[in-house]
């Protein structure tokens, strides 16, 4: 069983940035990780991710903006936040999965204000 802990989220005001961090208990070599969010109110939707192989893609939203990331040697992901906008505003997740298995971080709130 793999456990993941976020980290780096917090308040940031428009146009600034964040840098989450997903680290894992064990080996994250063989998973596909991503991240996703939960804005208020609002269905938990899929932010961007990175397969075991190393190929990347986002939501259009985030698209330019954001930037995942994986160093398997720490067994950690990133996820870049550049260029906030309050609809950014969310609780960041991590995602882990592998066929038939799959695992969340507790997540970590963003909150883009002024």
């Amino acid at each position: 069983q793999v456990q993941l802990v976020e980290s780096g989220g917090g308040l940031v005001q428009p146009g600034g940035s964040l840098r989450l961090s997903c680290a894992a208990s064990g080996s994250i070599f063989a998973y596909a990780m991503g991240w996703y969010r939960q804005p208020p109110g609002k269905q938990r939707e899929l932010v961007a991710a990175v397969t075991n192989g190393g190929s990347t893609n986002y939501a259009d939203s985030v698209k330019g903006r954001f930037t995942i990331s994986r160093d398997n040697a720490k067994n950690t992901v990133y996820l870049q936040l550049n260029s906030l906008k309050p609809e950014d505003t969310a609780v960041y997740y991590c995602n882990a999965r592998l066929i038939g298995t799959e695992y969340w971080g507790q997540g970590t709130q963003v909150t883009v204000s002024s």
